[in-house]
């Protein structure tokens, strides 16, 4: 079953050359009616050039993947009768050189934290099979060529 996902990026010159490079890369990406501000990364362009405040095409891959991860996860742990009360996870993308040299995301490091609470409780067995499955389904896992580390924890409420 194929389906579309859109998203509209809208970016303008104003009053800026353009030609000498010195133009804001700031932008706005659109998605069902919401707007998101965008830009390159800081460590890619300087600010002012860039906007520290926006989120960055390599933050956005990070936490497509975590996201995704999350929510498959959630509906495991659903399917499997355990209640969560709350999931976090501080992902982290890393950026290295290819076989050609260029820049990547060579490795997503996934670190959620899942709170339970509830009369059945998991074992630890069940949240790593959680996070197990969770990542065989992922969709977006299955998109990019980076390595994905899953790393859990979880406790009890």
């Amino acid at each position: 079953m194929a389906t579309d996902h859109k998203a509209t990026i809208r970016w303008a010159r104003g009053d800026a050359a353009f030609t000498d490079g010195r133009y804001a890369r700031a932008h706005v990406w659109a998605f069902d009616g919401l707007e998101v501000p965008g830009s390159s990364a800081p460590s890619s362009v300087r600010v002012p050039l860039s906007r520290e405040d926006a989120v960055d095409p390599e933050e956005a891959l990070v936490a497509s993947a975590a996201s995704c991860h999350m929510l498959f996860a959630l509906d495991f742990a659903r399917r499997g009768g355990f209640r969560v009360d709350s999931y976090e996870d501080a992902a982290v993308g890393e950026m290295t050189p290819n076989e050609k040299g260029k820049l990547f995301i060579s490795r997503i490091a996934l670190n959620p934290v899942m709170v339970f609470s509830g009369d059945k409780l998991p074992s630890t067995a069940d949240v790593e099979t959680i996070h197990h499955r969770a990542h065989e389904e992922c969709f977006i896992a299955h998109s990019v060529r980076a390595d994905i580390v899953i790393t859990p924890r979880f406790t009890i409420a």
